[in-house]
């Protein structure tokens, strides 16, 4: 019997544990072992992190809250390190992740997503489906023209049917994520839907050409080169109540005000669905709500979602 060398399973682990750490910015242990190597006991990961650590490629502030949790994040170094990599190539390098200030102000809002991701990968893994540790992608950046652009929290993708290709039919799923901890107002909240509707239109005319109408309709829009379909735009509500759910909900809602928000709501699923829920039922379940009709309740894969 042929057995795999120790040393190339760890480094294999090791690989993962910083590749996942430079893509999600910021992670605590126990997300950090459940993200990369929950077959084995959390020991191990905190060795694993303690080395890399030692080699210098990562490093961690404790929370003076919640047990003193440990939050870790990339060097600078480990940043470097991981870019070079093929799973990575092409993603833009955290933005002052590296710095331990920078790390505690942002803390709560990246945890937080971190801890979203983690839900869909849990989630796939109970339902014998394909989300892998890096098809989940902090803060993809997508032009929409002037100098601006659309930074979705994250972007997932996530494989319906099983991980052998039995059944399902293996469909792709894609989903821009917006994780809100009540840190602004409703009305903010909803303006971020003008935002999708501006990339969901945005056709860059390309250099030394003028825009003319007839030039506008031959160009097909931006986001096409990257999704087959539009991602669907789920809202994750985090750190409020009842009341507080329902009232973004609504702001959400009323959004449709606007004539091109209204157009992008009728081609897109938007849903929206509180993170208690994401952590109780799981999201697969129904517990999303249709931005279109926020009394419907439906799963964030519902083909019927509107």
């Amino acid at each position: 019997m042929t057995r795999t060398p120790a040393y190339v399973d760890a480094g294999a682990g090791d690989r993962l544990a910083l590749a996942v750490l430079v893509q999600y910015r910021m992670a605590t242990t126990e997300q950090m072992h459940l993200i990369t190597a929950p077959q084995v006991r959390i020991e191990q990961t905190r060795r694993r992190l303690a080395k890399l650590r030692t080699e210098g490629l990562v490093d961690r502030i404790t929370l003076p809250q919640a047990g003193r949790t440990r939050v870790w994040f990339p060097s600078q170094y480990g940043v470097q390190v991981a870019s070079e990599w093929p799973e990575l190539r092409g993603r833009r390098p955290p933005r002052l992740v590296s710095d331990p200030t920078a790390v505690r102000l942002r803390v709560g809002h990246t945890v937080t997503v971190t801890e979203t991701g983690l839900q869909f990968l849990l989630d796939a893994r109970r339902r014998g489906e394909v989300c892998r540790p890096l098809d989940f992608l902090p803060e993809v950046h997508h032009p929409i023209g002037g100098g601006e652009a659309v930074i979705p929290d994250a972007l997932l993708y996530y494989q319906r049917g099983s991980r052998d290709g039995g059944g399902g039919g293996g469909s792709m799923l894609r989903a821009f994520l917006e994780v809100d901890r009540a840190t602004m107002g409703p009305e903010r909240l909803a303006s971020k839907l003008r935002g999708y509707a501006r990339l969901h239109r945005y056709a860059p005319v390309p250099v030394g050409r003028r825009r003319t109408v007839e030039t506008v309709q031959e160009l097909a829009e931006e986001w096409r080169r990257h999704y087959p379909l539009f991602p669907r735009l789920l809202f994750v509500l985090d750190g409020i109540g009842t009341a507080g759910i329902d009232n973004r909900v609504r702001a959400l809602h009323a959004a449709d005000v606007d004539t091109a928000v209204a157009s992008f709501l009728r081609e897109v699923t938007v849903l929206a669905a509180p993170m208690t829920d994401l952590l109780h039922h799981g999201p697969a379940a129904a517990v999303w709500r249709p931005v279109r009709d926020p009394e419907r309740r439906v799963g964030w894969m519902d083909p019927q979602a509107p």
